[in-house]
């Protein structure tokens, strides 16, 4: 059986004396897009600081590509092969759209690869082309998004983590930025996907895992979930759910 990019293995997280994961599990395969999901205080962006390096889980382990990355340094973790696109997309606002896009490739050293994937992203992402010479901060939210995948994706990751990433966006930008998880990984790059919209992450990944109060309680192929009522139970908590049902 062949080994997941991801694991993490019955991790416990605590803030303080606060626990916030209680022995999650879970895995993403190679070339996959796995969506993580949950309400609000669920554990969703937790888990997303632990992958990266933000934060450090009490017990438990993460291995990435076969090797445990527990208290690996987030510089570190990016050299392995991980690349993120955070929640509010964290764009260098006074640097200019291209000076953001070259520095996801700021742990590279291979000036031709480089400017073959500056070239690649241009294609890929046309508003961000359009957008070269223009400050970062003066994007709209739908193109900041664009910029801070293209920006991901100058690293050559193995893994892509996105961090909410229809949030705050119009419809227009929702569909786009779903369209573009979809080419890409079509394309062979693996996604791990923290997202509070069940629907709309369900529909483009290969499987999810839900989230409640720190556990998982439910995972499965996306196309099983999507119809499944127990997500609403996962959302809401069983009372209120059953209390809305009835």
């Amino acid at each position: 059986m062949t080994e997941p990019l991801l694991k993490l293995d019955r991790v416990d997280t605590y803030y303080g004396q606060i626990q916030v994961h209680f022995g999650v599990s879970l895995e993403v395969p190679h070339g996959e897009i796995v969506s993580l999901l949950g309400g609000n205080a669920s554990g969703k962006s937790t888990a997303m600081k632990i992958i990266l390096g933000l934060h450090r889980p009490r017990s438990g382990t993460i291995s990435f590509d076969g090797e445990p990355i527990n208290g690996l340094l987030t510089p570190q973790i990016v050299r392995r092969g991980i690349a993120s696109v955070p929640e509010a997309r964290r764009l260098f606002g006074d640097m200019s759209v291209r000076e953001n896009l070259l520095m996801g490739a700021f742990t590279r050293r291979d000036r031709d690869g480089i400017a073959q994937d500056y070239e690649r992203m241009l294609e890929l992402f046309p508003r961000v082309k359009e957008r070269l010479a223009q400050r970062a901060g003066t994007l709209s939210g739908g193109e900041q998004q664009m910029l801070a995948m293209a920006r991901a994706l100058m690293s050559r990751p193995k893994l892509v983590c996105m961090d909410e990433p229809t949030m705050g966006l119009s419809p227009l930008y929702v569909d786009k930025v779903l369209d573009l998880i979809r080419t890409l990984n079509q394309q062979g790059v693996t996604f791990f996907m923290v997202e509070q919209n069940a629907s709309l992450a369900l529909q483009i990944a290969h499987r999810g895992y839900v989230l409640q109060t720190g556990r998982v309680v439910l995972s499965g192929e996306a196309g099983a979930l999507l119809g499944d009522r127990r997500i609403r139970d996962a959302y809401l908590g069983g009372a209120l759910a059953a209390e809305t049902a009835s």
